[in-house]
C-alpha cells in the first residue's frame, strides 16, 4: 500500500466543505456516526444537521486543514450508504475590509468554533457580486466597497446574540464567491436576518444569490434518526 498524500492546507485559514446528503437503502447509522467520531478525532470540527426540503435530507459541515482528510471523509460517508446530492467548497478568510480588527477576531474568523451553542436553527446559501454595466461592485474603488460593508456589517450586528454568520470564501473553488452559513437561536432569525440585510447598498445593488439551505444542527445519530434511520 502506498503512503498517505502529503496534507494540503491552506497558507491561512481552513479548507471548508459544506456536504449535502440523502440516504440510500444501505445507509448505515453507525458507521456514518463512526465517520464523524473519527473525523473529530483527527482535529477536524464537524457540524451536523437534518436538512428539510426537497434538496437534502442531512447536511456535514466540515472544517479541516487538510484537504486529503475532506476527501476521506467525503468517500467513507459515501461508504456509509449515504448519497452525496449537493456540495460547497471554500476556506476560511479574512475579509480585505476587516484587516484591522484584533487578533482575537481575526482568529475567530479563520479558525470558527462549531457550532455555536444554543443556535440551533441552520441556513446556508452561497452568494457572489454583480458585475453588470452599473451594478459592477469589482469597479468600484475599495474605500467605496469598504464604507458599503461597514453599512453591511453593521446590520448583521444588530442581530448580535440571535445569529452567528460564518463567511468563507469560494472564488476559483466553486460557483459563486462566498459561502455564507448562518446559526440562529430561531427560524425566524434566520429570515429577519437575511431580509434585514438585503436593504444593505452592498446587497441591494451588488449581491446575487444562490439556492438556500435550511435544517436544524444536532449530532449525526439524532439527524439520521429523524430520516427514519436507526
Amino acid at each position: 500500500m502506498s503512503d498517505a498524500p502529503a496534507p494540503l492546507t491552506p497558507s491561512i485559514g481552513l479548507n471548508v466543505a459544506h456536504l449535502f446528503w440523502a440516504p440510500s437503502a444501505l445507509a448505515d447509522v453507525d458507521a456514518v456516526v463512526e465517520v464523524v467520531d473519527k473525523a473529530r478525532a483527527d482535529g477536524d470540527q464537524v457540524v451536523c444537521a437534518a436538512m428539510l426540503g426537497h434538496k437534502s435530507d442531512f447536511c456535514t459541515m466540515v472544517l479541516s486543514d487538510d484537504q486529503w482528510r475532506l476527501r476521506r471523509f467525503q468517500t467513507a460517508v459515501a461508504d456509509a450508504g449515504l448519497d452525496l446530492v449537493d456540495s460547497y467548497l471554500s476556506l476560511t478568510e479574512m475579509s480585505e475590509y476587516a484587516q484591522g480588527l484584533p487578533e482575537e477576531m481575526k482568529q475567530a474568523r479563520l479558525h470558527p468554533q462549531l457550532p455555536p451553542e444554543g443556535k440551533s436553527a441552520f441556513c446556508f446559501y452561497p452568494m457572489s457580486k454583480r458585475r453588470n454595466v452599473g451594478q459592477n461592485w469589482f469597479t468600484l474603488p475599495y474605500d467605496e466597497r469598504k464604507a458599503l460593508m461597514m453599512e453591511h456589517g453593521a446590520s448583521g450586528r444588530k442581530f448580535a446574540g440571535r445569529v452567528l454568520q460564518v463567511v468563507t470564501g469560494s472564488t476559483g473553488l466553486d460557483d459563486y464567491e462566498w459561502g455564507v452559513t448562518l446559526f440562529c437561536v430561531h427560524p425566524d432569525d434566520v429570515k429577519e436576518v437575511v431580509y434585514t440585510m438585503r436593504y444593505d447598498e452592498a446587497s441591494a445593488t451588488y449581491a446575487e444569490f444562490g439556492p438556500f439551505y435550511i435544517g436544524m444542527v444536532a449530532e449525526a445519530r439524532d439527524a439520521l434518526a429523524s430520516l427514519g434511520l436507526g
